[in-house]
């Protein structure tokens, strides 16, 4: 079976969404500099929820699935973002994005093995 590249853009665009309507009104109220502490966690919790959740729809291969959501993320940011240097701890809430996807995408294949 292929991959699911509708999921997968849907998840990332999703996961994304969700990562800036935490970040956008944090910076815009001042408390911008709180970002770098509460955006590695925050994408490593959207990127495995909403793989869990658009998994539902994933028939195969769902740790890849997962992995993709979370590269497809990344690359979404880094093109809205112009690929503008970042601090260090988003990079690494890039890196948990793509752990997210993976750790999503493991229990959704634990799940159908559980159902067959």
């Amino acid at each position: 079976m292929s991959i699911q590249w509708g999921c997968v853009l849907l998840a990332a665009f999703l996961m994304e969404l969700v990562l800036f309507a935490i970040a956008v009104p944090l910076f815009m109220s001042g408390a911008g500099r709180v970002l770098v502490y509460v955006v590695p966690p925050a994408a490593l919790i959207a990127t495995f929820a909403i793989t869990v959740w658009i998994g539902r729809w994933i028939k195969a291969k769902f740790v890849l699935h997962g992995v993709l959501i979370g590269v497809v993320g990344t690359l979404m940011y880094l093109g809205l973002t112009r690929v503008q240097s970042e601090p260090w701890q988003y990079l690494f809430a890039h890196a948990l994005k793509v752990v997210g996807g993976a750790a999503g995408g493991l229990v959704l294949a634990r799940r159908q093995t559980a159902t067959n």
